[in-house]
């Protein structure tokens, strides 16, 4: 019987947020606001490296967003920065639909250093294969970086015009070269999601939130509705995510869940570590 830790470790987080003190504070009054969550996980880039290498993290990446035009380019430069200063990090660049030069921010956050895309489409009032971020996915597909959506819609999100399967439908048959992760399972039309990873090579989903043990109480998403087969047969398809540091519960909890079903050896390396590794395209 293997310790949860021997379990989890060494692992990927490819699902977290690093932003400058002052954009987090307003991210997280939004989401308290709306969603009524609470959140004692400290924001600095050292206190959460702290919290993932503790649970036996040695990558994660940092996914930046932002909500209106003209800010991308600092917000990519300041997380390509921080990426610089630590051994850990991943970072993701953004893009706001309405900006200047799309194509052009892209190109520089990935000249700099970023590894991959973040649209949180909500948020961002954009669809996953929006016209206006088409020069992005272009530029994203040249580097063969992955792009991670918040594509669902989850856990406030059902009536937005954004998100939904069928839009991302519409990314996965418009962009069959690109890798594209649906965060949070595709919550609530997990059916669909995981049957997109079922017929797409390039579709991956992540566990953020979805699976954690709070999932029923913080999104009313219950995790059992997701049985151990299905991780088990899309193993090469489905990575652990964690949302730290807007989790308001321990970090332990995102993945306790998934740690609590007894799933074969080689789905955990998957789960955790493997299928984040591919998505990713970081180099052994």
């Amino acid at each position: 019987m293997h310790s949860d830790h021997d379990t989890f470790t060494p692992a990927i987080d490819p699902h977290t947020h690093l932003f400058p003190e002052r954009l987090m504070s307003a991210i997280r009054d939004v989401l308290t606001d709306e969603a009524g969550w609470e959140f004692d996980h400290p924001v600095a880039r050292s206190a959460i490296e702290a919290i993932l290498a503790d649970a036996g993290v040695e990558t994660y990446v940092g996914l930046p967003y932002v909500h209106r035009p003209g800010m991308a380019t600092e917000l990519n430069s300041w997380l390509c920065e921080q990426a610089a200063a630590s051994e850990m990090l991943v970072p993701f660049a953004t893009v706001h639909p309405e900006d200047e030069d799309v194509a052009g921010i892209v190109r520089d956050a990935f000249e700099a250093g970023a590894r991959g895309l973040k649209f949180h489409c909500p948020v961002q009032e954009v669809a996953p294969a929006d016209p206006r971020i088409e020069p992005a996915l272009s530029v994203a597909a040249e580097y063969d970086a992955p792009i991670t959506y918040h594509g669902g819609t989850a856990p406030m999100f059902e009536d937005n015009d954004y998100v939904g399967a069928d839009l991302f439908a519409e990314l996965l048959d418009s962009y069959p070269e690109l890798r594209v992760c649906c965060a949070h399972m595709g919550t609530y039309e997990t059916e669909a999601f995981l049957a997109f990873a079922r017929e797409y090579d390039n579709a991956y989903l992540d566990t953020t939130f979805a699976m954690s043990t709070r999932a029923e109480q913080t999104m009313g998403f219950d995790p059992g509705s997701i049985p151990d087969e299905t991780f088990v047969e899309l193993s090469a398809s489905i990575m652990y995510g964690s949302d730290l540091p807007n989790i308001p519960y321990p970090y332990r909890e995102e993945r306790a869940e998934l740690l609590g079903r007894d799933l074969p050896k080689e789905t955990y390396r998957d789960l955790f570590f493997g299928t984040a590794k591919e998505y990713l395209g970081l180099e052994a």
